[in-house]
């Protein structure tokens, strides 16, 4: 038995939460517009948001009473203890409220900072993707992998949205945006979760990610082969700042830091 089969338990019925909230209310507003507030950062945020994160946090807190949460809509809770639940409702709320079906419900588990469990629910895909740490990632309980590409000019790759690049960092992100084959744009979470199967090669993004955005990708694209950090290699943390990196293959991650730190 995993040391992490408990939490992993707990994880995977919130998900069902999710799917079942998340299917519900696109039932609902099929043929009509989802209501939504705008919050002080200027995001959009639905009841559904609100709903999925409360009945999660319910969940979790009554199975973990000592572990903390960290969460998209309702904010930090503990979040020194030596477990803490990283929970983003809906990854892609813009694309939610248009009908796009590129969202889904993150959820992550984090032992002193450090990702080492995380899920993925894509209720429109009927799609979840599970990373344990020490162990082959899947999606459906079917393993995925990474694909080898070492090649830069060659790599396929994804970014969430460029509005919201740092300045900083916009020379860089146009370095790469132009030295890839070619890229998709707004899938939210499901473009690291392509990276994890094999499909495409690397994901990019400035600006826009936050710990609830990424906890739950990295031990899903670490335990497919792949690596995530930070724009200067640092591995991810509930510490690191906006700006992540995943590459299905070492190699190439290497290749990108390098064109990163060449046009900073």
């Amino acid at each position: 038995m995993h040391e992490y089969d408990a939490f992993l338990d707990v994880a995977m019925r919130a998900a069902d939460i999710s799917r079942r909230i998340l299917t519900e209310h696109r039932q609902k507003y099929l043929c009509g517009a989802y209501g939504f507030k705008t919050k002080s950062d200027a995001s959009p945020v639905t009841e559904t948001d609100e709903r999925v994160e409360r009945e999660i946090r319910s969940l979790v807190s009554g199975a973990f009473p000592d572990h903390g949460m960290l969460g998209e809509e309702y904010g930090a809770d503990a979040a020194t203890a030596e477990f803490v639940w990283v929970i983003d409702p809906i990854d892609g709320t813009r694309q939610f409220i248009a009908g796009y079906p590129f969202y889904g419900t993150l959820i992550a588990l984090c032992r002193n900072g450090v990702p080492v469990l995380g899920v993925v629910e894509m209720p429109v895909m009927a799609e979840r993707w599970v990373g344990v740490q020490g162990r082959q990632s899947t999606v459906n309980g079917l393993p995925i992998r990474t694909r080898p590409q070492t090649d830069l000019p060659a790599a396929l790759a994804a970014s969430s949205n460029t509005e919201f690049v740092f300045d900083t960092d916009r020379a860089a992100y146009q370095r790469l945006v132009a030295a890839t084959k070619w890229r998709v744009y707004g899938g939210a979470c499901y473009g690291y979760m392509s990276l994890a199967a094999g499909k495409i090669d690397l994901c990019f993004d400035s600006g826009i990610m936050r710990e609830v955005d990424y906890c739950a990708l990295v031990p899903i694209v670490e335990g497919a082969g792949g690596v995530m950090s930070d724009w200067d290699g640092r591995p991810l943390t509930m510490h690191s700042g906006m700006q992540v990196l995943a590459s299905g293959d070492k190699r190439l991650h290497q290749q990108v830091l390098r064109e990163i730190e060449k046009n900073r």
